[in-house]
């Protein structure tokens, strides 16, 4: 067990997008090195996930694979305990990425999708940290990160690239029935199960949050039925080019916080209710 969470400014939240691979080693990037793996924490909410610790460049990164999820720990849990982490680090800019269904009949398998919203669908919306903050979800994409992986996807030699659309949020671990699609049809692109409870907490830590999803299987009743085979084969082959494109969209991104995402969490309006603590960012 690891005592003190290292400083770093930068994250990755692994998904099944680069589950086939050992990101970032595997890659071979010259600008990589990893420093320590297998970083294991005591949180507040449980013992943390195992995080690697790289660099890039001059850049200090975290990096956790699935989300933290594994066997035996609640899904809200592993996400308190990977932004705990995350907050103890100093981290000011979060990466995610992962594979999602198609609600879009346009959308094709191995497309890439940035979305630049959501709709949670989920019921693990009370995730929070022990600050208490009014979270201000206006802009919950970072317009920066989110341009920065729009660019990177475009040089990756996956699908099509669409730099906007909406995540729906559903919970799993099943997938949805032809019915949940349906409806969500006209709402929604994509659908996933990671994007909430995570844009919250990165906006409780005052952190920038964007991800970059790979198309790997159409949603129930859409084009046509997905093939497990399909799954399998996208997430082993396509690996690799996904954690090109993270890393690439690292690359371009810097510490800073111009984008105005900060300033989204308020002091809470509650502080009788939650002992009278002043929780601006201000």
């Amino acid at each position: 067990m690891n005592m003190t969470v290292p400083a770093a400014a930068y994250a990755v939240i692994g998904g099944s997008g680069t589950l086939g691979t050992d990101f970032p080693g595997a890659l071979n990037q010259p600008d990589v090195t990893v420093l320590e793996q297998n970083l294991v924490f005591d949180t507040p909410y449980g013992t943390s996930p195992a995080f690697t610790l790289f660099t890039l460049g001059d850049k200090r990164v975290l990096t956790c694979r699935m989300h933290g999820w594994r066997s035996g720990v609640g899904r809200a849990d592993a996400s308190r305990q990977l932004f705990w982490v995350l907050r103890e680090a100093g981290v000011k800019k979060i990466i995610a990425e992962g594979g999602v269904g198609s609600i879009n009949h346009l959308l094709d398998l191995r497309d890439i999708v940035v979305p630049t919203d959501y709709i949670d669908q989920s019921v693990r919306k009370d995730v929070g940290l022990e600050g208490h903050y009014l979270l201000v979800m206006r802009q919950a994409i970072c317009p920066d990160l989110h341009r920065q992986l729009v660019t990177a996807a475009g040089n990756q030699p996956l699908g099509r690239v669409f730099p906007r659309g909406v995540y729906m949020v559903t919970d799993g671990r099943h997938f949805e029935s032809p019915a949940e699609i349906a409806m969500y049809r006209g709402h929604g692109d994509i659908v996933g199960q990671s994007l909430c409870p995570e844009v919250y907490l990165a906006r409780e830590i005052g952190a920038c949050y964007a991800g970059v999803y790979l198309v790997v299987n159409y949603g129930e009743g859409v084009v046509k039925d997905w093939r497990h085979a399909d799954l399998a084969d996208i997430f082993q082959q396509d690996a690799p080019r996904m954690g090109l494109l993270v890393l690439d969209a690292l690359r371009a991104a810097d510490a800073t916080q111009t984008c105005g995402c900060p300033a989204l969490r308020k002091s809470t309006l509650l502080k009788k209710v939650y002992g009278g603590k002043d929780s601006s960012s201000d």
